[in-house]
C-alpha cells in the first residue's frame, strides 16, 4: 500500500472515534447525534440532487437502512449514558465483525478458517475484558452496545444487497443519509418533544463540527478504498478501537489503564483477523 492510502485508512480510524469522542462529550447526547445528523443530511440531499434516482427496488433497502441507523443513533446514545468511550466504543466496533462472521457460519454454511477463529477467541476475550472487573461499564451500557453493534452489522448486511440494486452507489448512499436525518429529527420530535437548535449556541457549532467529522471519516475510507487494497485498509481502520481509548483517556479525563489498552488492542487484533482475507 501506499503512504497516501495508509494515511487515509489511519486518518478515518482517527475521526471515526474522535466523533464518537464528540457525541460522548456532549451534554445531551439524543440531541447532539441529531444536530450532527444535519451535517450529512445537507450532503445528503446536494448529492440526490446530483445523482441519478435509484432504482425502484433498491428502495425497501433504503428506507430499512435509514431506519436501522436512527436505531443504532438511539442506542449508541444509550451506551455511552453509563460507559465511557474506552469501553463503549470497542465493545460496539468488536461486535460487528464478530457477528457477521458468526452469520456467516451459521446461516450461509461458511467455513472458518484460522485467522477466522483466532479472530473470534481475540475479539471475544477483548470484549469480556472490557465487561468485567472493578473499571467495567454498567451492564444496561455492555448490553446497548452489544445491540448497537447488532444494529450495524444489520444495515450493513441491507446496505450490501441494497446498493447492487439501485444501479448507484452515490445515489443510494446519499439517499441513505438524507432519510436518516429526517428520519432521526421525526424520532427526537417523537420521543423528547419538538427539536430546538440555537443557531449561535456554542454546543450547536460543536455538534455541527462532529457532524463534519464523521463525514470526512467516512469520505477518506472511500478513498482509501478507492485507491488500495480493502483487506489491509479495513485492518487499519479498525485501530479506531485503540485511538477511541487513547482520546477518551487524554480529553475526556477517562481512566487509561494498560488493562484497557491491551483489551482495545485484543479487540482490533482480533478484528483485523476477522476481516483477513489471505
Amino acid at each position: 500500500m501506499s503512504a497516501t492510502v495508509i494515511g487515509l485508512a489511519l486518518s478515518a480510524a482517527i475521526l471515526h472515534a474522535t466523533w464518537n469522542a464528540f457525541l460522548r462529550n456532549g451534554a445531551d447526547r439524543f440531541w447532539t447525534v441529531t444536530v450532527m445528523s444535519f451535517s450529512s443530511t445537507i450532503a445528503g440531499a446536494v448529492l440526490a440532487m446530483l445523482f441519478p434516482f435509484p432504482a425502484s427496488t433498491a428502495w425497501p433497502c433504503i428506507v430499512l437502512s435509514a431506519g436501522l441507523q436512527v436505531g443504532y443513533s438511539i442506542f449508541l446514545v444509550a451506551a455511552y449514558r453509563h460507559g465511557e468511550l474506552g469501553q463503549v466504543y470497542p465493545i460496539v466496533r468488536g461486535t460487528v465483525p464478530l457477528l457477521v462472521t458468526a452469520g456467516g457460519f451459521l446461516f450461509a454454511g461458511e467455513r472458518l478458517g484460522p485467522y477466522q477463529t483466532a479472530g473470534v477467541i481475540l475479539v471475544a476475550v477483548g470484549i469480556m475484558s472490557l465487561s468485567l472487573g472493578r473499571d467495567r461499564a454498567a451492564v444496561s451500557s455492555i448490553l446497548f452496545a452489544l445491540a448497537t453493534g447488532a444494529i450495524i452489522a444489520a444495515y450493513a448486511t441491507v446496505d450490501a444487497m441494497g446498493v447492487r440494486q439501485a444501479g448507484h452507489a452515490g445515489a443510494y448512499t446519499a439517499w441513505v443519509v438524507l432519510l436518516y436525518g429526517l428520519m432521526l429529527a421525526a424520532a427526537f420530535d417523537l420521543l423528547r418533544g419538538k427539536l430546538a437548535v440555537e443557531v449561535r449556541a456554542p454546543e450547536t457549532w460543536k455538534a455541527l463540527a462532529g457532524g463534519v467529522v464523521a463525514l470526512v471519516a467516512y469520505g477518506a475510507v472511500v478513498a482509501a478504498f478507492a485507491l488500495g487494497p480493502a483487506g489491509p485498509i479495513t485492518a487499519l481502520r479498525e485501530t479506531s478501537v485503540v485511538f477511541a481509548a487513547v482520546i477518551g483517556g487524554i480529553f475526556l479525563g477517562e481512566k487509561l489503564t494498560a488493562r484497557r489498552i491491551a483489551a482495545c488492542a485484543v479487540v482490533a487484533l482480533g478484528a483485523i483477523c476477522l476481516g483477513y482475507q489471505p
